[in-house]
């Protein structure tokens, strides 16, 4: 299982501008090559499969060590390598009651000069409780997936005022069980090219190409997607302390076997950090995204509102709440006799951390995750209340 969403909210705003080719490093693995962490908590879980019916309540205890290797191999050159375990032993799951999770992560990134940077990210993840279920799926004890996500950018000047971005992501998802391999195990292909002009030093406009590719292993024929987006917008930074980026434009989807569609295309989001470890973030989103029942739907047409703050009560107690709220339409595939169906997903978390040194914290987390929707066998409702400690070396 994850962290609270409350803790990672802040992670969402991903259309905010990077500066710079390295990324903060964390307070404690500041001065040192390698760090370990390890995390250890109890969690209650309403409803471990998230399931429509039948919920099976459960305590969740967690062992969790991590190895984080940062490097500065030149002095252009910076590499890091992140590897995480999560042990999970689930109280009343039927069947195997410890579940292992892996992840790792392996970065590489190289300044040429202050303004070309070429960015490579791979990601692995073996997600064997995890933490995001699949509506409308029936109950299923193993929802246990693997995927490895490649990022890699390419940024350079063109002129002093105009720069050019080139962005390519691949994903390969396979899950675990059989039956929703078969449904649901696919590649998606993501490149781009981002053209931005400096209007003025903290303000600058973007014109921004993306085709996506979606190739599904099983019955493709019926389930592949092709898309290109074509947008423009804006970057604005003020002082590091307020950040907003916006995006508007079109997608094109052709579907295989299915009614081609063209869609708007919107991103925005903010961030203000307004005081030492606090931090207000939100946005909006409008997209076209896969959906979990590939057999009645051939995607989904959703909405996304989120807001997140992270305030400093003292030096050494830090609260975090997040809200995610995503209205979507289902697309149904209509040659085959199906509707579309409207539906709705909240998301809260809360958490309080407290550290009372660098290298310990001790965190109170609340999560509930909230499903409504036409079809009441896609509808959900889950509740997580967790505490855990975590201490770096």
């Amino acid at each position: 299982m994850k962290f609270s969403h409350a803790l990672v909210a802040v992670c969402l705003v991903a259309a905010l501008p990077v500066r710079a080719v390295y990324a903060p490093i964390p307070e404690q693995e500041q001065g040192k090559d390698l760090t370990v962490s390890v995390r250890a908590g109890l969690l209650y879980d309403s409803n471990i499969f998230g399931g429509a019916t039948g919920a099976i309540n459960s305590n969740v205890y967690q062992l969790a060590p991590r190895l984080t290797y940062n490097a500065s191999l030149t002095d252009q050159t910076f590499f890091s390598a992140i590897y995480g375990l999560g042990l999970d032993y689930i109280e009343r799951r039927p069947g195997t009651k410890l579940l292992d999770s892996h992840d790792l992560t392996l970065r590489l990134a190289h300044a040429f000069d202050q303004s070309r940077i070429l960015d490579l990210t791979d990601t692995y993840m073996l997600a064997r409780n995890p933490e995001s279920l699949l509506n409308g799926i029936p109950q299923n004890t193993d929802q246990s997936y693997a995927r490895n996500q490649f990022d890699g950018s390419y940024s350079m000047p063109v002129t002093p005022k105009i720069s050019l971005t080139y962005k390519a992501r691949s994903a390969n998802m396979k899950y675990r069980n059989a039956s929703l391999g078969r449904l649901l195990d696919r590649l998606e292909n993501l490149y781009g090219v981002a053209g931005s002009y400096a209007i003025l030093p903290e303000l600058k406009g973007v014109v921004e190409y993306r085709h996506l590719d979606v190739y599904y292993w099983t019955e493709g024929e019926n389930k592949n997607k092709r898309s290109d987006y074509l947008m423009g917008g804006v970057d604005y930074e003020a002082a590091k302390k307020l950040t907003l980026a916006a995006r508007l434009g079109s997608e094109w989807r052709n579907r295989a076997n299915e009614e081609s569609t063209t869609g708007p295309f919107v991103e925005f989001s903010g961030r203000y950090r307004y005081a030492e470890k606090s931090v207000l973030a939100g946005g909006f989103a409008y997209t076209i995204d896969e959906a979990s029942d590939v057999a009645r739907f051939t995607d989904q047409e959703v909405q996304r509102y989120f807001v997140s703050v992270q305030h400093s009560l003292t030096a050494l107690i830090v609260a975090s709440v997040s809200v995610n709220y995503e209205p979507a339409v289902l697309q149904a595939r209509r040659a085959l006799g199906f509707v579309d169906l409207n539906e709705e997903t909240t998301r809260f978390g809360a958490a309080l951390t407290y550290s009372p040194t660098k290298n310990w914290s001790i965190s109170a987390t609340y999560d509930w995750d909230h499903t409504s929707s036409d079809d009441p066998m896609r509808a959900t409702e889950r509740h997580r209340f967790g505490l855990n400690a975590s201490y770096t070396f």
